[in-house]
Parts: C-alpha cells; sequence; structure tokens
C-alpha cells in the first residue's frame, strides 16, 4: 500500500503535463504545473485504500498497474463521451495519423484470403526504392511465416514497423516468377496523408476532399491547392464528409486562407479555461475564391470550426446534413508512466456565438453513440429540412409538403431551429442555430434507396473490396496495358462479367442470400464502386473518389451551390 500512495504522490507533485494547440486529439506545447496540496488528502486515502483491498483480497489475480487502469477508465466513463485514457503503449500509435508521419517499410496493402498483398509501395519510400512493387506477397518477415497462419493485422503491422534505420527482412512471392525472394528494407519515415484526394471536377471547378486535420493537412491543403489553380480552378468544393476531426490548429490554418484579417474564426472557453479567441491574419490566398463545403452527419470536431466559420462569416455555402455536434476541447495530460488522459477542457464557439457540442448525460456513453440512428428514426436524415433553414420562424402550418413532411417537421422545428438558440450570421445576418452541430445552408436528404440491404451485407463483410482485390491481382498487367491513363479508363472501362460472377462468388462464400431483384436493385451502385476500387489500386485516391462521387447526392448538390458562389 504504501507503494501505491508513493506512486499518486508522485503523480501528484509538480507534474509537467504538454497540452496541444487548440487541443484537439493530441500534440503537445505548453506547460501545466498540478500540485498535490490541491488534493484532498482524505480522498487520496480513500483511493489508496480501495486500491489495496481490490489488489489483495479479490478473488482472481489482478495486479496494481490494472487496478489503476481501470480506476481511471472508470472516473473518465462517468463525465463526457470524449474525456478518454490512453495506455503508454498505445499513445504513439494514437497520434501517428495526425502527427504526419510514422516509422516503417513503405507500403500500403491488404489481405486476400490470409496473405498479405501490397496494393501500391509508397512513393520514394524503402519498399519502392527495394524494388517491391503492386502485386507482391508478403509471406515471410525476418524468416517468420505470417502467409496462412491467421496473423492478425496488427500483428503483422507491429512486425513490418519499427524504428527508422532498422532493417527487415521481407520474403515475398511475386507473381510469374518462381519461389520466394529475400528483400532487406531498412525502415525509414512514412508520410501519413490526411487529404484523401483533389481533382478537377471541369474546367474550372476544383475538388478537395480532406480525411482528418493533422499536423500537415494545411501544407497538403494549400499544394493541392496550387495544382489545381494550376489546371485553371475558380472555384472550389471542399468535402468533409466522414472527417472526424483532428487538431484545432490546421482548421484554423485552412479557415484563415478564406477569411480577411481579423475575422474570428473559432474561439474556446471552459470554467477553468478563460476565453481563447483565434483570428484570421489577412494572409489568406483564398479570400476571393468561391468555396462550397460539403459534410454529413459524421462531420466532427476540427471540421465542424472550419464549417462552422465560413458559415457564421458568410464566407461559403455548407452542403449536406446537420453535422456531429462535437465541440469539446480536450488537452493530454501526461503521467509518470507516459500514458495519457485526454480530458475535456473547454467547449468550441462559433464566431457568431454558437456552441457546436450536442446535448449528452454524464456517463451515457450509449445514447451518445446511437445518436445518428435516433435522427434516421426521428425523420430528420430523410425529410427535407429546406423550408425550416430557409425561414425558421415558419410555422408548421405554412411548410407546403406531404401531410408526413409535415408532420415530421413540426416535430423537429422546436427540436432543431427553437428560438432560445437562434443566433445570426455576422455579415449577412441569417439566422444559424446552435444546440448541436452545424445544419447546412443547402440539406440534402439521405436517398436510402443507394443503401440496400444487400448493398451493406456486401460492404459489411467486405465482398466488394476482396473482389477488386481478386479481379486487380489477376489482371493489373493487362489493365496497365489496355488503360495508358486514368482518363482513358474513365471513359472506357466497364466492370466485366467476370468480376461480377466473382463478386457473386464471394457473396456466396460469406453466405449472403439475396433475390435477383435484390441483386438488379443493388448492381447500378456496386459497379461504380468496384471500378472506383480498380482506379484507386492502379493510381490513387483522387481517382477512386473521381468515379464514386457522382453517386453521391451530397456532391451532386455541392456542385449546384458551387455554380451559383
Amino acid at each position: 500500500m504504501k507503494r501505491f500512495i508513493l506512486l499518486f504522490f508522485t503523480l501528484l507533485s509538480p507534474l509537467f503535463v504538454s497540452l496541444p494547440l487548440g487541443g484537439v486529439g493530441g500534440g503537445f506545447s505548453s506547460l501545466f504545473t498540478l500540485h498535490a496540496q490541491q488534493i484532498d488528502e482524505s480522498h487520496m486515502r480513500k483511493l489508496s485504500v480501495a486500491e489495496y483491498f481490490i489488489s489483495h483480497f479479490y478473488v482472481d489475480s489482478l495486479t496494481e498497474e490494472k487496478v489503476v487502469d481501470y480506476a481511471i477508465e472508470g472516473m473518465l466513463k462517468q463525465l463526457d463521451p470524449h474525456s478518454t485514457y490512453i495506455k503508454a503503449k498505445d499513445v504513439e500509435r494514437s497520434n501517428e495519423n495526425l502527427n504526419g508521419s510514422f516509422e516503417g517499410i513503405g507500403v500500403q496493402f491488404n489481405m486476400v484470403e490470409d496473405t498479405l498483398v501490397v496494393i501500391q509501395p509508397v512513393s520514394g519510400g524503402p519498399s519502392e526504392k527495394k524494388g517491391i512493387i503492386a502485386g507482391d506477397r508478403i509471406v515471410q518477415v525476418n524468416d517468420t511465416a505470417i502467409a496462412g497462419v491467421k496473423m492478425s493485422r496488427d500483428e503483422i503491422m507491429r512486425r513490418l514497423r519499427g524504428p527508422k534505420g532498422t532493417k527487415v527482412k521481407l520474403g515475398i512471392i511475386r507473381q510469374g516468377v518462381s519461389g520466394i525472394h529475400t528483400f532487406i528494407i531498412t525502415r525509414d519515415k512514412i508520410p501519413v496523408f490526411t487529404l484523401d484526394a483533389h481533382y478537377m471536377v471541369d474546367d474550372n471547378i476544383g475538388y478537395i476532399r480532406i480525411g482528418s486535420f493533422g499536423s500537415t493537412t494545411h501544407k497538403e491543403f494549400m499544394d493541392a491547392v496550387q495544382e489545381l489553380q494550376d489546371k485553371g480552378m475558380q472555384r472550389l468544393v471542399v468535402d468533409l464528409q466522414g472527417n472526424g476531426g483532428g487538431y484545432l490548429s490546421a482548421a484554423v490554418d485552412i479557415t484563415n486562407e478564406f477569411l480577411p484579417r481579423g475575422s474570428l474564426v473559432v474561439y474556446t472557453e471552459g470554467k477553468q479555461q478563460r476565453r481563447q479567441d483565434f483570428k484570421a491574419s489577412g494572409s489568406g490566398l483564398l479570400q476571393k475564391m468561391p468555396v462550397v463545403v460539403l459534410v454529413d452527419s459524421y462531420t466532427a470536431s476540427a471540421s465542424e470550426i472550419l464549417s462552422g466559420a465560413l458559415q457564421d462569416n458568410d464566407r461559403g455555402t455548407i452542403v449536406g446534413r446537420r453535422t456531429f455536434g462535437k465541440g469539446l476541447v480536450q488537452r493530454p495530460f501526461e503521467l509518470p508512466d507516459h500514458s495519457v488522459i485526454r480530458l475535456t477542457t473547454a467547449h468550441y464557439y462559433t464566431p457568431s456565438g454558437r456552441c457546436i457540442q450536442k446535448p449528452y448525460k454524464m456517463g451515457n456513453q450509449k445514447d451518445y453513440e446511437d445518436d445518428i440512428n435516433d435522427r434516421l428514426k426521428a425523420g430528420e436524415l430523410t425529410t427535407d429540412l429546406t423550408p425550416l433553414i430557409n425561414g425558421g420562424d415558419a410555422k408548421p402550418s405554412s411548410i407546403e409538403g406531404t401531410p408526413a413532411a409535415d408532420s415530421i417537421l413540426a416535430k423537429l422545428r422546436p427540436q432543431l431551429f427553437p428560438d432560445s438558440l437562434k443566433y445570426s450570421t455576422l455579415r449577412r445576418h441569417r439566422n444559424v442555430y446552435a444546440g448541436g452541430g452545424i445544419m447546412p445552408d443547402v440539406y440534402v436528404v439521405l436517398d436510402t434507396t443507394k443503401n440496400t440491404l444487400l448493398h451493406r451485407q456486401l460492404n459489411a463483410k467486405s465482398c466488394i473490396v476482396n473482389t477488386s482485390l481478386k479481379y486487380i491481382d489477376g489482371n493489373r498487367k493487362k489493365l496497365l496495358k489496355n488503360y495508358k491513363t486514368f482518363e482513358e479508363f474513365n471513359q472506357k472501362f466497364q466492370v466485366p462479367q467476370e468480376m461480377i460472377d466473382l463478386l457473386r462468388k464471394e457473396a456466396k462464400t460469406a453466405k449472403i442470400e439475396y433475390t435477383d431483384s435484390a441483386w438488379n436493385a443493388t448492381m447500378p451502385y456496386v459497379l461504380p464502386h468496384l471500378k472506383g476500387l480498380i482506379a484507386r489500386d492502379l493510381w490513387d485516391m483522387s481517382e477512386y473518389y473521381h468515379i464514386i462521387n457522382p453517386q453521391n447526392n451530397i456532391f451532386l448538390q455541392g456542385l449546384q451551390a458551387i455554380k451559383k458562389e
């Protein structure tokens, strides 16, 4: 017990914890000191005695380390949905996607029947330099078999990754070449890109999809902007669908490109944290660029900061559905064993003063996670909210539509557009509303006909991905020979019957039952997906989105909106 008390006083004596710039998702930048005398000693003793009893008298074996972990996790579970505990061994990996790089061999891969198949080596990475190519199968790592042994994906990644400068021996099988060939790869830093795609939609409309906001996002974004402007871009569509957020600083830096000097981007404020304003510097290169932002129910956090700032400053049009509503600021506090508590310390507010965070009950994670399903059940996602967005003061009786739609709007109006949560944009003084997330300027109803039960099953059981992987694995050389450029592929390639038959086989293996009518209704939406996956493997993610975006109603209405900007 003495050791446990010593542990707690070590934790509470001048403890230096680095805090992130703005605090979304991780990263450290400033120092915070916590003093032991600020903690009530009776509470300390209570915790230490409880730990002693559990460690020494519990029916099963438990280490003190586990008991302490459970205690911290239990405390945080009773708070908001975003305060979390990260064990020391998981800290680095939890940050690597946002920090812009990790250390490893540099390949994109997927698993095909328990075998790691290289989709693409990272350009300029250590594997490409050693001659590893798309389609190679990595079957051994340091003389240990990883193929056909049902090794987990995480375990395979653990074996492939390692500190920069260390070497790893790979056993590789290559189609058309007999035997297992050995490659010695020297691990290096591998970039992690946060932009999913960018391309020209037509002669003057550019498209950029941001997957998350990390330390390199602003540079990636501006590099993409420069490339698109060189191709004639005069209008920009920024796609934040499914973007769960990341670093506040990255969102602020990108928003800064669009706003004039002094414009408020966002501010944070909490019980123990004074208000902190983030304003545009006036150095932005896109202040005159017409912009539309695409959002959906999974657009969250830093994505909502960008969306809310442009909306409140009347700087662009937001198209899609109400965003997630994650407006809580987390700051990481490092513990003595290098584990981290990410604790909510403040709220985000848009320039007009709206709190982004949706309502939640302390300790009730389940209801919070079920919120999107609740929106669907309530009719929010499948009912056109345009009458309420365009005239939040409209009474239900003045809304034209079907009786069913009118009834749903009448129920949603006090929930989503209450007078008590009404705010005004800063330039045009349009009505906008708080209460959770960013309500778009142009609402796009969820088209449930595109997401059939069969489609969901094929996706959930990886049938579509497996079909594309197996097809391209056997036809890569022929495809590259027949289609020298993506433009040629996009114009001429049609999913062949061979591939459709392969998909049926995958569905049978996955024991998915369906009728002919269900199959026929689903194929118009699956075929572009298959074509896009082939384009991704032959070129990159930009080509994938180039093919599948025309199936996305939010994207299509975004194009209509940008032409009006």
